[in-house]
């Protein structure tokens, strides 16, 4: 349930350095224990669930075909 910030890193594949300057920046919200800081890895689920559904929207558009244009005439 709480992560370190490695283990943050780790599960989001950012850099150590990234995530203890999100948390300066007071966009990850973590908790001093007196030597280390503790982060609450559930913050995290809404922002994943949203990523996974824009990469599948993506996926969705790439994968439409192109429709023929009715505009194009047959010159021969």
């Amino acid at each position: 349930m709480y992560l370190t910030i490695k283990e943050t890193a780790e599960y989001l594949a950012m850099p150590e350095s990234t995530i203890e300057d999100l948390i300066k920046q007071k966009k990850i919200r973590a908790i001093h224990d007196g030597e280390n800081w503790i982060i609450n890895k559930e913050q995290f689920n809404t922002h994943l669930k949203q990523i996974e559904k824009y990469k599948h929207l993506i996926e969705d558009i790439l994968n439409e075909p192109i429709p023929e244009d009715l505009d194009i005439k047959d010159e021969d």
